[in-house]
């Protein structure tokens, strides 16, 4: 989540890149065992969250439409931290 506030202008290509990241780095770290598999289910409602977002960026959506659901997210992104204190770390050192 936090790579998406990096960028000034959100747009359906930047959110769809998260989304694949997410996937494949998520089936990654399920497949080695890194992550239990309810930790891969709570953080696959993230990537879900996420392509519903791309979505909604595609259809040109108001812009404090997409801030509400991306707040919502953020707000789940913080509660699945907190059971799972140390996927946000296992999951970036994916990112390159």
């Amino acid at each position: 989540m936090n790579s998406l506030h990096t960028h000034d202008s959100l747009t359906s290509q930047i959110v769809s890149i998260e989304v694949e990241f997410l996937s494949e780095t998520l089936g990654n770290l399920h497949d080695s065992g890194e992550i239990s598999n309810d930790a891969y289910l709570d953080a696959g409602g993230i990537q879900g969250g996420l392509s519903l977002i791309a979505s909604l960026l595609e259809q040109n959506v108001s812009e404090d439409e997409i801030r509400m659901q991306l707040e919502q997210l953020a707000d789940r992104a913080r509660r699945i931290s907190s059971n799972y204190p140390d996927m946000d770390a296992k999951i970036e050192k994916f990112r390159q």
